[in-house]
């Protein structure tokens, strides 16, 4: 089996990457194999350009012969122009909770009608062997934003986010659902089906 090296320190997304690799030739390890994940300035202007970042800084110290995965993720709101976007994870500072964020995204968002509170997830993958050599992977879950958190699983702003088809949040769903609609888990099925391709 080949190892993929997770570019995180967030043991959420390292075990949701493992599910949705589970059945691929990968046996998926955190950036903590390789003595943690470096520190990465993410100064990139799009989600791809700091996967890359944080993909080839992880190359830079895991074995030789591993592949290393980072992504970048976040939530683009259409009447915030696309806000928090890049920011999702500090959008109310640099050492923000989820539950700053989300009061200062529900803030910002005020008594907008629902229509009007559109908004996706987006994932860019950036998958990278041992040659170096970097392959890029989008997935988005469209939705809208709901006036108030509800639901305990999940983290980050799942608690606000109803994907479309659906009435309740993320946080709500459960991972299994979740699992199937997430950006993340449709970034993974273009990456499975240019790997098997």
């Amino acid at each position: 089996m080949t190892s993929l090296i997770i570019a995180t320190g967030n043991p959420h997304k390292t075990e949701e990457f493992a599910q949705l690799l589970n059945g691929t030739n990968f046996s998926v390890e955190s950036a903590a194999s390789c003595g943690g994940m470096p520190e990465v300035v993410e100064n990139g202007a799009t989600f791809a350009d700091n996967a890359q970042l944080k993909a080839e800084a992880l190359r830079a110290i895991a074995p030789a012969n591993a592949w290393v995965m980072a992504d970048d993720s976040g939530l683009e709101v259409d009447a915030l122009d696309g806000a928090p976007g890049i920011y999702s994870a500090r959008y109310a500072g640099p050492s923000a909770t989820d539950q700053d964020n989300l009061e200062k995204l529900l803030h910002a968002l005020g008594d907008l009608p629902e229509l009007e509170r559109t908004a996706r997830f987006r994932c860019v993958l950036c998958l990278m062997g041992p040659d170096g050599r970097a392959q890029l992977f989008d997935g988005t879950c469209a939705g809208r934003i709901s006036e108030a958190p509800s639901g305990s699983s999940g983290f980050g702003y799942d608690p606000v986010f109803v994907p479309d088809g659906y009435k309740r949040s993320f946080a709500e769903l459960g991972e299994t659902i979740k699992g199937e609609l997430s950006h993340r888990a449709r970034a993974v099925e273009t990456m499975r089906g240019q790997l098997s391709s």
